[in-house]
């Protein structure tokens, strides 16, 4: 018996009774254990298949579609987002409480995952047209700005909005792999190339992939190294919930302060109008550089 499989079922079921599936006014949403499947327990990742309806992804991609822009990656030592040709997809963050659609995708999360809402990032939605790509990476921050922010991410929720005709898998190449694993990777004429490196999971539309970082005892898991195939045939949409250690949405403020050492430089960038979520915030969650973009 596998006892890792049976124990997320069993926390599923339990979930699945403490919760009576009420979401919002317009979405009923109740987990089913037999709609998930553990694909690795090393590192640890499970698929939910139809986690999300066709109305629920195609309105993610419908809100991130004028918003698009070039995605970015952390730099190791000074946390500041920057271009790289490691990641080529561009994508657009949307609020949690954009409107109730939104509001209910991130219940839904909490709920599958036992996650408190307020502890995860907003949604970022991807676009990977033909030949783009992330390559593998790690979800844990090694820097200490983003650290300093509810901790280490601890979990990762990838939904895919889109299927893809042919690429565009997740894969796992550090994965624990059995030899009978290993035989029905080399032997299958569904996956790419990239995605026979390890573990891969293949878009389809409405399913959800969750997979953890970190270990329980919140030491990172190196096992969990993970990248995006290149789409080879169509296109690939995305949506990724980012889920911390601690409340991602407190910020400790001190009067008009900024909170990171070169608020002043990226405020001089413009990043004040380009990235105000972070630089600002709002009346509830304050930005980080408020003082260098005079706004208190």
């Amino acid at each position: 018996m596998n006892w890792g499989s049976t124990l997320q079922i069993l926390l599923l079921i339990l979930v699945s009774l403490l919760f009576d599936g009420s979401i919002s006014s317009s979405t009923q949403f109740k987990i089913d254990p037999s709609k998930v499947k553990q694909i690795s327990w090393k590192p640890r990742a499970f698929v939910y298949e139809g986690f999300l309806t066709d109305e629920e992804c195609d309105h993610l991609i419908s809100i991130a579609k004028s918003e698009l822009k070039r995605s970015a990656v952390a730099d190791n030592d000074s946390g500041e987002s920057q271009l790289s040709e490691v990641r080529t997809s561009s994508g657009a963050f949307i609020n949690k409480a954009k409107d109730e659609i939104v509001a209910g995708i991130e219940q839904k999360i909490a709920m599958w995952t036992f996650l408190p809402i307020e502890n995860g990032e907003d949604i970022q939605v991807l676009r990977y047209e033909e030949g783009q790509k992330y390559e593998a990476h790690y979800d844990y921050f090694v820097d200490k700005v983003n650290i300093a922010r509810g901790g280490h991410r601890y979990a990762t929720v990838l939904m895919y909005l889109s299927d893809v005709k042919k690429g565009g898998e997740t894969v796992f190449p550090n994965a624990e792999l059995s030899e009978r694993q290993k035989a029905s990777i080399a032997a299958s004429d569904d996956i790419s190339d990239c995605g026979k490196r390890g573990i891969a999971v293949k878009p389809k539309k409405g399913d959800a992939l969750l997979f953890f970082s970190l270990y329980p005892n919140a030491v990172p898991d190196q096992m969990s190294l993970h990248g995006g195939c290149p789409v080879l045939e169509g296109e690939k949409w995305s949506a990724t919930k980012w889920i911390h250690v601690d409340n991602f949405e407190k910020i400790i403020t001190d009067g008009c302060t900024d909170n990171n050492d070169n608020c002043e430089r990226w405020a001089a960038l413009g990043e004040c109008s380009k990235n105000p979520e972070y630089m600002v915030g709002t009346a509830d969650l304050p930005g980080y550089c408020r003082r260098s973009c005079n706004v208190c």
